[in-house]
């Protein structure tokens, strides 16, 4: 495995949905900007579930990464998948098989998000095959 590490900036916007689901449900556009050994944009789609518990919600979402990773350039998607269960957070974020173009064909791993005081930070182990 190769490790990649930086930063990342995120915006993220509401989106309708297309459907009536009250307050707990949620869509958002996905913006990101990759510093460190990735460097890169990332843009998708984010689903939410929030619940009357303070501190328990999901979220669903599939990015497209496009940029240079360690000097080889292409793109490749990720899914995401994240639980909080009144307060205790599990983030699973994952390459998309077969999803890697150009130089990074055959991409596969998995990429660990950390934010503290309000910064986010990426740690990325993957293979390229």
């Amino acid at each position: 495995m190769t490790h990649a590490t930086g930063a990342f900036d995120v915006k993220l916007a509401p989106l309708d949905l297309h459907y009536e689901s009250g307050d707990k449900l949620g869509r958002m556009s996905l913006h990101k900007t990759f510093r460190g050994d990735l460097d890169a944009t990332g843009q998708g789609e984010m689903l939410t579930a929030m619940t009357d518990t303070k501190g328990s919600a999901v979220y669903v979402a599939i990015e497209r990464v496009t940029g240079t990773l360690h000097g080889k350039s292409g793109s490749f998607a990720l899914h995401h998948r994240g639980i909080m269960n009144r307060g205790e957070q599990a983030v699973n974020v994952m390459v998309v098989p077969d999803s890697g173009t150009e130089e990074l064909e055959g991409i596969s791993g998995e990429m660990q998000i950390r934010i503290e005081d309000g910064n986010h930070f990426y740690e990325f182990a993957y293979d390229l095959t």
